[in-house]
C-alpha cells in the first residue's frame, strides 16, 4: 500500500496544506470562511492564474522556463479588447487573441531551440518587447469593452452556473483535466519528461526534442492569451499593465504544488492545489487581522523553501 501512496505523497502533501489553511483561517475568521461568498469570491479570481501555472508546469518539467507570459497576458487582452471594439464580434477577437498567445510562444521556441538562447534570458527579452509593444500601440491608454456582458460569450467564459459556480472555474478545471491526461496517459507527456530529465538521452531515443520544446512554448502561449481574454471577460475591460501581479503567484503556484526547478519531474495536481493555496493565502490573512503586505513576503518564503526542498530531494535521488 506504501508502494502504491508512493507516488502520491506529494499531492497528499500539498492537499493536507491546502485544508489545514482553511481550517486555520476558519478559525481565525470564521466570519469570512465560513461564508459561501469568499469561496465564490475565489472560484472568479484564481482560475486566471492557475491556468497559466498548469501551461508553465509543463514547460519547467520539460527543462525550459517562461518569463514573458505576464507581457504576453497584456498584448493577447490588448488584441481581443481592440479586434471586439472594432468588429463587435467576440468569436474573431477571441481568435485574435489566442492566435496572437500562440504566435508569442511560437518565437519564445524559435528563439530558444533554434538559436540556442537560454530560456530564462529569451523570455525576460521577449517579455519586455511584449510589454513595450502593447504600451507603444495603446498609447498607455486602457480599453473599456462593458459591451461584452451583453454577448451570450459572456456567459460561456465568466457567467456563473447555477447563479453560484463562475465559468471560469470549470474552464480551469478542465484545462486541468487536460493537461493532467497528457502528462500521464499520452506520449506526449513521457517525451517532455524524457527531455526535462536528459535532452541528450531524449534525443538517442528519437524523441523529437525541438518539436516538444517548441509545442510547449507555443501551449503556454495559448493558455495565458485564453487566461487574459476571461480577465477582460470578467472585468470587461483591458488596461496597459493587465499581466503584472502574476508572476509570483504563478511560480510559487508551480514550485509548491512539487514540480521541480531542474526539469523532468512535476504534477498538474499539485499546481492545481498550489493555486488554491496561493489565492487563498492573502485573503486568508487579511481577514485574519494581518497586514496585506506580509502576502508578498509569504509568497517569496514560499517560492524559496520549495525550491530548496526539491533541490535537497533531486540530490538525494
Amino acid at each position: 500500500m506504501g508502494k502504491k501512496l508512493r507516488p502520491y505523497r506529494l499531492q497528499l502533501g500539498v492537499t493536507f496544506v491546502f485544508i489545514a489553511l482553511i481550517v486555520i483561517f476558519m478559525f481565525l475568521s470564521p466570519g469570512t470562511f465560513l461564508s459561501k461568498r469568499i469561496y465564490i469570491s475565489f472560484m472568479s479570481t484564481i482560475p486566471f492564474a492557475a491556468i497559466m501555472a498548469l501551461g508553465l508546469t509543463l514547460v519547467i518539467i520539460g527543462g525550459d522556463m517562461d518569463l514573458s507570459f505576464p507581457s504576453v497576458m497584456a498584448i493577447a487582452g490588448y488584441t481581443f479588447s481592440s479586434i471586439f471594439l472594432a468588429t463587435g464580434s467576440v468569436l474573431l477577437a477571441l481568435v485574435a487573441a489566442l492566435a496572437v498567445g500562440m504566435i508569442a510562444g511560437l518565437v519564445n521556441g524559435l528563439i530558444v531551440v533554434k538559436i540556442g538562447v537560454p530560456s530564462i534570458i529569451a523570455t525576460i527579452g521577449t517579455q519586455f518587447f511584449w510589454r513595450g509593444l502593447t504600451t507603444v500601440l495603446c498609447g498607455g491608454m486602457s480599453k473599456s469593452i462593458v459591451q461584452v456582458r451583453d454577448t451570450a460569450a459572456y456567459q460561456v467564459f465568466v457567467g456563473r452556473i447555477g447563479s453560484v459556480i463562475p465559468a471560469q472555474a470549470v474552464w480551469c478545471l478542465l484545462i486541468a483535466i487536460f493537461l493532467w491526461s497528457i502528462l500521464h496517459m499520452h506520449k506526449f507527456g513521457d517525451n517532455i519528461r524524457f527531455i526535462g530529465d536528459n535532452m541528450r538521452t531524449a534525443r538517442i531515443m528519437g524523441i523529437n526534442v525541438d518539436l516538444v520544446r517548441i509545442l510547449l512554448f507555443v501551449m503556454m502561449g495559448l493558455l495565458t492569451a485564453f487566461s487574459s481574454t476571461l480577465v477582460c471577460f470578467e472585468m470587461a475591460n483591458w488596461w496597459p499593465t493587465q499581466g503584472e501581479g502574476y508572476m509570483l503567484l504563478v511560480f510559487a503556484s508551480v514550485f509548491i504544488g512539487g514540480t521541480s526547478v531542474f526539469g523532468g519531474q512535476g504534477t498538474i495536481i499539485g499546481t492545481f492545489v498550489g493555486s488554491l493555496i496561493i489565492g487563498i493565502i492573502e485573503a486568508g490573512l487579511i481577514s485574519s487581522g494581518f497586514s496585506g503586505f506580509w502576502t508578498r513576503l509569504i509568497y517569496g518564503v514560499i517560492v524559496v523553501t520549495s525550491v530548496s526542498v526539491y533541490a535537497v530531494m533531486a540530490k538525494k535521488r
